[in-house]
C-alpha cells in the first residue's frame, strides 16, 4: 500500500465513524502509521529472518556476497550504526547486528561487570533485543518524520515534483531493523531452559539464535582457558530445543547458528552413551585420553569404558571432568560441526585461537566433504592481536620463501617501527582483504566482531578526558567532539531531536492542533546547528 493509498484508506474508515472522529486527520494517522510500521517483536523476527536466508542463498550462488555485523551492548549504538550505515552506503543490505554475551555479562547485568561465564541475569538477553529493536523502531520514524516535514514544506512552496520524490522516498522507504545474531550462551541450563529463553529472545524479535556446545554451568569466553564441552546428544537436544521454540512462534525461517568450542576445549563433563561401536557416542568417547587397564589394576572409584574390546581407563582430573586426548581439536570441531547441520542447525561457528584463514579453510573443506553447503559465522574476535598474528604469519610465510628476513624481530613485530615496513604494509592488507578472502576461500557467510563498541566507548572516552581535563579543557570537547559532528555529518549533533523531540512535536500538532505547546520552537538552541 502506498502512503497516498493509505490516507485514502484511513479517510474512508474516519469518516465512516461520523462525527465522534471527524478531528482524526487521515494524513497524520497514515505517517504514524509508516513510523511504525513492526507492531511487534514477532513480526520483527519474521522479516529479519527472510533477510537471512535470501542473504544466505546470495552467498551460496556467490562467496563475494558475504554478511557482516559489529557487537552492539545498548539500544543506542545500535541505532547510531545502522544510521551511520544507511548515511555512507546508502542501504543497510547485508549488514546486521551483533548481540554478545561477553558484553552483556560485563556491561548489562544488575551484578555489575562479570566475565563470559553466564553469571548474568538470563532475562537481559531477550531485554537487549527487546531495547535495540526499540531503538532502530525509532530511527525509522525519526528518518520518515524528516520526510514528511520536508513534504509538507515542498506543498507550501507549490513544488509538486519534489511532493512527488518525497512520497516516493516515503513509499521506498529502508528500515533500519535489520537481523541481529543473538548468543544464548550454552542455553542456560537444560534443554527446557534453553527452549523458554528461546522463545523470549523470538518474541523480542530474534530471527537468529547462537548456541554453543559447552557445559552451561561451566561456560567459558570461547577465548579463555577451562572450556568443558557436552557430547553431542546433550547439544542436539538444545538445538531441537531452539526450532521448536521459532516453529511454535510461527518464525518458521529462524536461523541457528551451532557454535563448537571443540578447537580450545579439552575437557568432558560426561562420557557419552553408546549403544554400538562406531555411533555418534562412540565417536565421541574415542577422543578421550585413555589408558589401557588389566582388571586386577582397577582402583577404587575407577571408571571405566571399552574401546575394540579392550578395557581402557579415561583420566580424570580432581575436577571429576574427563581429558581429551591432545592434538584432537580440530576432529572434534568437525565432526561437531556436520553433526549439527545433520540435525537442525543453519549456519556453524568454529572458535578459534588465531583468525588464520588456512586453519579455518581447512576445516570447512572436510566438513563440506559431507555437507557441501556449509556455511559459517566467523568471530573477527578484538582478542586476536590483529596487528601481531598477521605480521606474524607475513614472517613465517616469507621465511618459507627464503627471504631476507635480517631486518625483523619475529618476537618483537608489534613495534610502531614495523608500521612503515614493506611487512608491516603487506600485513594490513592481508588484514583489510581477510573478510572478503576467508568467505572466499573458508566458507565464511558472516563476519562480525564480538565487542567492537566496547572497545570504541572505553578509546573515546579516553580521549576526551585527556584532553578535557588537561590543558585543552573546553577546547578539548569542541574540538575532538562537537566540531567532528558537525562536519562530518553526524545526526546526534542535534541530539533533541535524536532523541524525540520533534516526533513529539508532531504528535502533539495532531492531537491538539493550533493549542499544541511544542519544544521546537524559535528558542530551541538546536536551531544553532541549522546552518
Amino acid at each position: 500500500m502506498t502512503y497516498q493509498t493509505d490516507i485514502t484508506s484511513l479517510a474512508s474508515l474516519i469518516a465512516g465513524n461520523g462525527a465522534p472522529w471527524q478531528a482524526i486527520d487521515a494524513e497524520a494517522a497514515t505517517r504514524m502509521r509508516a513510523q511504525n510500521r513492526f507492531r511487534t517483536g514477532l513480526d520483527i523476527a519474521r522479516h529479519t529472518a527472510a533477510i537471512m536466508r535470501r542473504d544466505m542463498a546470495a552467498y551460496d550462488a556467490d562467496p563475494a556476497a558475504y554478511t557482516q555485523s559489529l557487537g552492539c551492548w545498548h539500544g543506542f549504538i545500535g541505532q547510531q550504526k545502522l544510521i551511520a550505515i544507511k548515511k555512507h552506503f546508502g542501504t543497510t543490505k547485508g549488514r546486521y547486528l551483533y548481540l554478545s554475551g561477553w558484553m552483556i555479562a560485563a556491561l548489562r547485568s544488575q551484578f555489575g561487570p562479570l566475565p563470559d561465564q553466564s553469571m548474568h541475569e538470563k532475562t537481559s538477553v531477550p531485554a537487549l533485543i527487546e531495547e535495540l529493536y526499540t531503538f532502530l523502531r525509532q530511527a525509522d520514524a525519526r528518518e520518515l518524520g524528516l520526510l514528511f516535514r520536508d513534504l509538507d514544506k515542498a506543498r507550501e512552496a507549490g513544488d509538486e515534483m519534489e511532493a512527488r520524490r518525497l512520497e516516493h522516498a516515503i513509499d521506498t522507504h529502508e528500515t533500519h531493523v535489520v537481523p541481529i545474531i543473538a548468543d544464548i550462551d550454552a542455553g542456560f541450563g537444560n534443554a527446557e531452559a534453553t527452549y523458554l529463553l528461546a522463545r523470549r529472545m523470538i518474541e523480542a524479535g530474534a530471527c537468529a539464535i547462537q548456541i554453543e556446545n559447552q557445559v552451561s554451568d561451566e561456560k567459558q569466553c570461547g577465548h579463555q582457558d577451562g572450556k568443558v564441552t557436552v557430547p553431542h546428544e546433550d547439544f542436539l537436544a538444545k538445538i531441537r530445543a531452539v526450532r521448536y521454540a521459532f516453529l511454535e512462534l510461527g518464525v518458521d525461517d529462524g536461523v541457528i547458528v551451532a557454535r563448537t568450542d571443540s578447537l580450545g576445549a579439552g575437557l568432558t563433563k560426561q562420557i557419552a552413551f553408546t549403544r554400538e561401536p562406531g555411533d555418534l557416542g562412540d565417536a565421541y568417547n574415542r577422543f578421550l585420553d585413555c589408558e589401557p587397564v588389566a582388571p586386577s589394576d582397577i582402583g577404587n572409584g575407577d571408571v571405566l569404558i571399552t574401546r575394540d574390546g579392550q578395557l581402557m581407563r579415561p583420566r580424570r582430573l580432581a575436577s571429576n571432568l574427563y581429558q581429551f586426548r591432545p592434538g584432537t581439536g580440530e576432529d572434534r570441531c568437525v565432526l561437531d560441526c556436520i553433526t549439527a547441520l545433520q540435525n537442525g542447525a543453519d549456519l556453524l561457528w568454529i572458535e578459534t585461537e588465531k583468525p588464520h584463514i588456512g586453519q579455518i579453510g581447512g576445516m570447512v573443506s572436510r566438513i563440506r566433504e559431507v555437507i557441501p553447503n556449509a556455511k559459517l559465522v566467523y568471530n573477527n574476535s578484538p582478542s586476536f592481536n590483529w596487528t601481531l598474528n598477521f605480521r606474524q604469519q607475513v614472517y613465517d610465510r616469507w621465511a618459507t620463501e627464503g627471504r631476507d628476513l635480517s631486518g625483523y624481530d619475529r618476537a618483537k613485530l608489534m613495534s610502531v617501527d614495523y608500521d612503515g615496513t614493506e611487512l608491516g604494509q603487506e600485513a594490513d592488507e592481508r588484514i583489510r582483504t581477510f573478510q572478503k578472502d576467508a568467505a572466499r576461500e573458508a566458507g565464511i557467510f558472516h563476519h562480525l566482531i564480538t565487542l567492537p563498541t566496547y572497545h570504541t566507548a572505553a578509546l573515546s572516552t579516553d580521549n576526551l578526558a585527556r584532553e578535557y581535563f588537561g590543558e585543552a579543557g573546553m577546547l578539548g570537547y569542541v574540538k575532538g567532539v562537537q566540531r567532528q559532528e558537525i562536519r562530518q555529518g553526524i545526526a546526534c549533533v542535534k541530539h533533541q531531536n535524536m532523541a524525540g523531540s520533534d516526533i513529539g512535536d508532531d504528535h502533539k500538532e495532531y492531537f491538539a492542533g493550533e493549542a499544541a505547546l511544542k519544544a521546537g520552537g524559535a528558542d530551541n538552541t538546536m536551531n544553532q546547528f541549522a546552518a
